[in-house]
C-alpha cells in the first residue's frame, strides 16, 4: 500500500461459537484517489504479493496483542485477506478473515484482549455475535455498547479520534 491510500471505515464482525472457536471478519474501507489497488488486479503477480504482504502485516499487529480466554492465551490468525471494491475503482476495501479458539467452560467465560493503545485514524464498528447457548453478559471496552437479540449480539462504534483503552474485556456465559 502506498501513502496515497488513506483508511475511511472499519467492520469487524466476531462470531463466537458454543465450541470456543471465533471468527473474525474484518472489513477496511479506503480511499485510493491513484487506484493503487485498482492498478495492481492486472498484475496477477503483484496483487498475489500484495495480498501476502497485507497478511503479514496484520498477522504482526495481532502477534502483538495478548488475548485470553478464561485467562488462558489464544493466538488468533490470518487465514485469508481479499481485495474488492465499493462500486468504483477509488474505494477498495480489505478484508481478513482470522481464526482462533479458546477452550470454554459451563457458566461465566471471559474474554480479554491487551493491546497497545491508540488513536483511531477512522469510524469503526464492531459486532460480535454469541452463537449456540452462548449470551454475553457485560463488557469493558473503553466505549459504550449495546448487547442485543436476547444477549446474542454485542455492538459497539469507536469514532475517529477516540483512544482506545489498550484491553477489552467481554463477559458471556454458555
Amino acid at each position: 500500500m502506498n501513502d496515497t491510500v488513506r483508511p475511511i471505515y472499519a467492520q469487524g464482525t466476531f462470531i463466537v461459537c458454543s465450541d470456543g472457536n471465533v471468527t473474525q471478519e474484518i472489513i477496511f474501507d479506503y480511499l485510493d484517489k491513484e487506484l493503487y489497488y485498482w492498478n495492481l488486479l492486472s498484475r496477477e503477480e503483484e496483487f498475489e504479493k500484495e495480498l501476502d504482504r497485507l497478511s503479514l502485516n496484520m498477522q504482526s499487529f495481532l502477534d502483538e496483542e495478548v488475548v485470553r480466554i478464561n485467562g488462558k492465551r489464544v493466538f488468533p490468525k490470518v487465514v485469508d485477506v481479499d481485495i474488492g471494491f465499493r462500486g468504483s475503482e477509488d474505494r477498495p476495501y480489505i478484508t481478513f478473515y482470522i481464526m482462533f479458539r479458546g477452550d470454554l467452560r459451563r457458566g461465566v467465560n471471559v474474554y480479554e484482549d491487551t493491546y497497545e493503545p491508540e488513536v483511531s485514524e477512522y469510524d469503526y464498528t464492531v459486532t460480535w455475535v454469541f452463537t449456540g447457548g452462548l449470551t454475553v453478559l457485560r463488557a469493558y471496552l473503553g466505549v459504550n455498547y449495546d448487547i442485543l437479540a436476547d444477549g446474542k449480539l454485542l455492538i459497539f462504534s469507536v469514532p475517529k479520534g477516540f483512544t482506545t483503552p489498550g484491553y477489552e474485556k467481554i463477559e458471556f456465559k454458555l
